[in-house]
């Protein structure tokens, strides 16, 4: 049945030999699965997230799976200390850079008549300028070695409309102009940039800043009659970051069976 999650991919070596740093990589959400399938999929990795514990405890859970415990960095994305904190330390513990992804998102629900300036700030620095700030932090060591990918995280909410998230729905949109943007000037050195737009992705901290009833209401509007599995939008992501991408940059790969 439509309804039903397709299995569970096998590997096959897409990110061997790959190194790669994620944003907001802990948890049960896209960058959770993201780092799973990346080093399933043989990536060495660099994990950032605000939250300590769940951090270890994604790298832990990566590990207990057989794989090499992926490395990690406390990193608030919206100071900019930390952002090149970050980034050295990808090239020390990596020895490079191969792929950056920004996945670092902050939602909430708020009318505009209500929003204070605090609200729709804190949204636009953490989902907005946060992935100008990685990016303009990686760029010179991927403009050295002529190589490297960036995999922003962007949404539908960038193309359509929902009530109560004017904020959300700009940071979203500007990341998609900034992903279009940013790749003009990287691909002359060599430099790939590219974006996901998931529609609704469900993992376990969704529901606790979602309306009543609205995650219902945007499961019934999907074709498949269900939400993505968080890994099932990390697959496109990781699709973005190898090889297989190799002539795709500024481009928004919408990961939604939302019908029109």
């Amino acid at each position: 049945m439509a309804n039903i999650p397709p299995p569970y991919p096998a590997p096959s070596g897409l990110m061997k030999g790959k190194t790669m740093i994620i944003t907001a990589a802990a948890g049960s959400g896209i960058g959770g699965a993201l780092a799973r399938r990346a080093a399933e999929e043989g990536a060495t990795l660099l994990l950032s997230d605000t939250h300590e514990r769940r951090l270890g405890e994604t790298a832990d859970a990566i590990a207990a799976e057989g794989h090499a415990r992926p490395a990690t960095q406390l990193c608030d994305v919206t100071q900019e200390d930390q952002v090149q904190a970050l980034i050295a330390a990808g090239i020390e513990r990596l020895g490079r850079i191969d792929v950056l992804v920004n996945n670092a998102g902050l939602g909430g629900a708020a009318s505009v008549i209500e929003m204070t300036d605090d609200q729709w700030s804190r949204v636009i620095d953490v989902t907005l300028t946060s992935v100008f700030r990685m990016t303009r932090a990686v760029l010179p060591h991927m403009y050295e070695r002529r190589a490297g990918v960036i995999v922003n995280n962007a949404s539908v909410l960038g193309w359509r409309a929902q009530k109560l998230q004017s904020h959300y729905a700009a940071a979203k949109a500007g990341v998609m102009a900034f992903t279009r943007c940013s790749a003009v000037e990287a691909a002359e050195h060599g430099v790939r940039i590219n974006a996901v737009s998931p529609s609704l992705a469900m993992h376990a901290s969704l529901g606790k800043v979602t309306p009543p009833g609205l995650l219902e209401e945007l499961t019934s509007r999907e074709a498949f009659g269900r939400y993505a599995e968080p890994w099932e939008v990390a697959n496109v992501m990781l699709f973005l970051a190898s090889d297989l991408s190799s002539y795709m940059t500024g481009e928004v790969l919408s990961v939604s069976s939302q019908q029109a």
